[in-house]
């Protein structure tokens, strides 16, 4: 029973990451704005990192369920 909120979590954390992962690298491919007005480059590495962490606090929930 304890380990169904983590799981739900990880599940959450790692969908979200990976399609944020493959929506940054399909408009850097493309080179399209990650986000309008900021710098592509700079956009692009946040939303990156936000990515990553996601993926990572998913694969911490895993490890804790």
């Amino acid at each position: 029973m304890e380990s169904g909120p983590a799981i739900f979590s990880g599940v959450v954390f790692a969908l979200f990451g990976g399609a944020l992962l493959m929506w940054t690298v399909a408009r850097v491919r493309h080179r399209e704005p990650v986000a309008h007005g900021v710098n592509p480059v700079a956009s692009a590495a946040v939303a990156g990192v936000a990515a990553v962490l996601a993926l990572a606090l998913g694969t911490w929930c895993f490890m804790r369920s």
